[in-house]
């Protein structure tokens, strides 16, 4: 049986990464990003309030230096306050609703963002040198930049792009376009623009380092677990089922329901039988390694179990978590280019006479990733299972692992 497709168990439970679905989040991720859960980028937000900080307090600079130099100061003053009375609507917002940012809340900052711009373009439009005098529309992206933690990462990007593509106009259109001053202007709208930017950029790759580790988590507890046992999804479907089963009894024991028992009654226990029957049933034939694999985001994309003697559940806890870190580290580290890996068990060899002990071959074979690529540790992960060769075939890493588990027969 190969346990490299996904497919759903007899209670309806999805195993593994949907097919078609790359960006689907695991089921860490998924708690991880319930109410109240911020996957700990509150921390990168208080970060991105002192940046929008000492933004704000380099353009307050910069009016100061050059207030002179406006020939009317109203629009710029009314720019200033918008873009103040947005950060500190924003903080309020922040400190008495939590962390979470509301649709209209959202939109009242895009369109505050662009109400600063364009009062600060007025205000230096007569001038003709944006570039120089430029200072609200400067700092509005800070509206957008204390919000790369609360909202969805194409919202901010996209409202970021539409800020610099108006500034570009502004500048083109108030300003002269020539070889001395482009670099000004170009300097002008990367400040305006790029610090939002690399805000969202740390913070994706945060929230992405955050639910690997969350996965790898999740997955190591498999290690632990029996030869023969269910995932930790159909846990919680059995612990529903059980709790289900036992308030039916308990309605039959203490005279809420009387024998015989009604046929709507009667076919939901005949249900909860099935169920808790085939549950049963899943636990016989599925072993910790299928479910580590396929439970797993990093894992159930790229990895295809070959277990059909459920040979995995021999190995001790050692082995196991030697193998398990062992695919984990081909699978995880090759962002820019996805490595596969074929996972096969089995079958199994004779008994030795002298340690009575059975062989198990693994054999592990990679696309995507060459030998001189393979972390160091990974063979020393792979070394804890037993003793291994290594070859390259067709560009190919292949490691041929023999086991040695204890004989079940003895047990």
């Amino acid at each position: 049986m190969s346990y490299g497709d996904l497919g759903e168990n007899t209670l309806g439970v999805i195993f593994g990464k949907r097919r078609g679905q790359p960006g689907a989040p695991t089921r860490a991720a998924r708690q991880a990003r319930a109410a109240g859960a911020s996957l700990g980028t509150g921390y990168l937000g208080v970060g991105t309030g002192v940046l929008a900080g000492l933004i704000v307090l380099y353009g307050l600079t910069l009016l100061i230096w050059n207030w002179e130099l406006y020939p009317d100061t109203l629009p710029v003053t009314l720019a200033w306050l918008l873009l103040l009375a947005m950060l500190a609507g924003v903080a309020v917002s922040i400190a008495t609703r939590g962390e979470n940012m509301p649709d209209w809340l959202f939109v009242l900052v895009v369109l505050a963002v662009f109400a600063v711009i364009a009062l600060d373009l007025v205000a230096v439009w007569p001038v003709g040198n944006t570039a120089a005098l430029g200072t609200a529309s400067l700092c509005a992206s800070t509206g957008l930049l204390v919000s790369v933690t609360l909202r969805r990462t194409w919202e901010v990007v996209g409202a970021t792009i539409l800020v610099a593509a108006v500034l570009i106009w502004g500048i083109s259109a108030s300003s002269p376009v020539t070889t001395t001053t482009i670099p000004a202007q170009l300097t002008f709208v990367a400040l305006a623009v790029l610090p939002t930017l690399f805000g969202v950029y740390i913070v994706r790759r945060f929230r992405r380092l955050v639910q690997t580790e969350l996965d790898r988590v999740l997955v190591q507890s498999t290690v632990s677990a029996p030869r023969f046992a269910v995932g930790m999804l159909a846990s919680e479907e059995l612990a529903r089922l059980d709790l289900a089963a036992e308030e039916l009894l308990d309605s039959v024991a203490t005279g809420r329901l009387s024998l015989p028992l009604e046929p709507t009654m009667a076919s939901r226990a005949a249900s909860l039988a099935t169920e808790l029957r085939l549950h049963l049933i899943e636990g016989r034939r599925e072993t910790w390694l299928y479910h580590a694999i396929t439970e797993s985001e990093t894992l159930g994309r790229s990895v295809t179990l070959v277990d059909r003697s459920s040979l995995a559940g021999l190995l001790d806890r050692r082995q196991r978590d030697g193998l398990l870190s062992a695919v984990w580290l081909l699978v995880s580290d090759r962002e820019n280019k996805p490595v596969t890996v074929q996972l096969t068990v089995g079958p199994a060899e004779g008994t030795q006479r002298v340690d009575r002990m059975v062989g198990v071959p693994i054999s592990i074979v990679t696309t995507g990733m060459p030998r001189n690529r393979v972390d160091p540790a990974t063979w020393e992960a792979i070394g804890k299972v037993g003793r291994y060769t290594d070859s390259t075939q067709d560009s190919s890493l292949r490691v041929e692992i023999q086991c040695l588990v204890d004989n079940p027969a003895d047990q």
